[in-house]
């Protein structure tokens, strides 16, 4: 019998990659949807016959339960979240019933239903915010500067709670800015190449942006889903940092994808005051020391590779699109 592995958030980015991944793997592999008439299957189009979707919320713990009583799996992915850190300040308490009262929710679904079942809790470098230390760890205290940071410790936290109290193996993957170009376009990285690639095919010529001073950690969710499997696999639940332990600007990544296609990214790029955030969080950089010793899980994916990967899809949809509109 094939392992069955449930992932919430399956829609989003790191759900697809990881849903990907499991399959290559043998896995069944159930993905948890809202029922909602904006539901959005792009990103898992090409596996959506492989997979079981089922229908749920992470604010309904009796969905939860009925999903694990159905299906029986060994392992649950918790993707989901109100995911965008600029979003969170416009809805501060759907981001906490979503991204925080969620995951107790589906740990205690857990406890109740199956209490072998072995958990995984995305947790988030934003948790740290103002950090405490250069480069930040498992041991780093957090210091959120979101109501998304905030609403994440609480999930961290509740997880590791839930392992402590009731003996689950429950663990948290601490991971950095990870990106693709299944990104969401109200992501910065994708906000930028995809801006670079328009620019580029003449369909506009302005790049609004906030702080371009921000540093972050950069990898690529291709190779971030591995990880989340790799924790799943071991004998003992445990928090882990996952990173690249490079740190880039906001310019920098600016600079990268607008140098990628010859372009002068100073005649496109200015400033929004828009696009700043309340407090802003500086400089994110982790250390991934203990995933390399204790899961052998090392980044492949270098930036500079992940940009030019994210400009050449954007350019090859925008292609696409002005073909179609062409031939209508």
């Amino acid at each position: 019998m094939p392992k069955t592995a449930l992932i919430t958030g399956i829609t989003g980015q790191d759900g697809s990659y990881l849903a990907e991944l499991l399959l290559s793997k043998g896995y069944r592999v159930v993905g948890l949807v809202r029922r909602t008439s904006t539901i959005n299957f792009e990103r898992i189009g090409h596996i959506q016959h492989d997979i079981n979707l089922v229908s749920g919320d992470m604010l309904d713990q009796t969905s939860l339960m009925r999903v694990l009583e159905d299906y029986q799996p060994e392992e649950v992915y918790n993707l989901a979240a109100q995911s965008f850190v600029q979003t969170s300040w416009a809805q501060p308490v759907f981001t906490g019933e979503v991204t925080a009262l969620g995951v107790t929710r589906l740990l205690d679904a857990i406890r109740a239903v199956n209490s072998s079942i072995r958990f995984y809790q995305a947790s988030s470098s934003e948790m740290f915010g103002k950090v405490r230390e250069v480069p930040q760890r498992e041991t780093t205290p957090f210091y959120p500067r979101s109501p998304y940071g905030v609403a994440k410790v609480y999930g961290h936290w509740i997880t590791v709670n839930y392992r402590e109290s009731y003996d689950l193996h429950a663990t948290s993957g601490i991971l950095f800015n990870h990106e693709s170009p299944r990104r969401g376009l109200e992501f910065v990285t994708r906000k930028v190449t995809d801006a670079v690639a328009r620019i580029k095919l003449g369909l506009t010529d302005d790049l609004p942006l906030g702080n371009l001073d921000s540093r972050r950690d950069w990898g690529f969710a291709g190779d971030y889903v591995k990880a989340m499997w790799l924790m799943l696999q071991q004998d003992e639940p445990d928090d882990y940092v996952i990173s690249t332990g490079a740190t880039y600007s906001v310019q920098e990544l600016v600079e990268a994808a607008f140098n990628y296609v010859d372009l002068d990214w100073t005649a496109y790029v200015r400033q929004d005051p828009r696009f700043m955030r309340p407090a802003e969080v500086d400089l994110l950089v982790g250390d991934a020391s203990k995933a390399k010793k204790m899961l052998n899980w090392e980044p492949e994916v270098t930036f500079d590779e992940l940009i030019h990967m994210m400009v050449d899809a954007d350019i090859e949809r925008h292609q696409k699109r002005l073909k179609l509109e062409e031939q209508a």
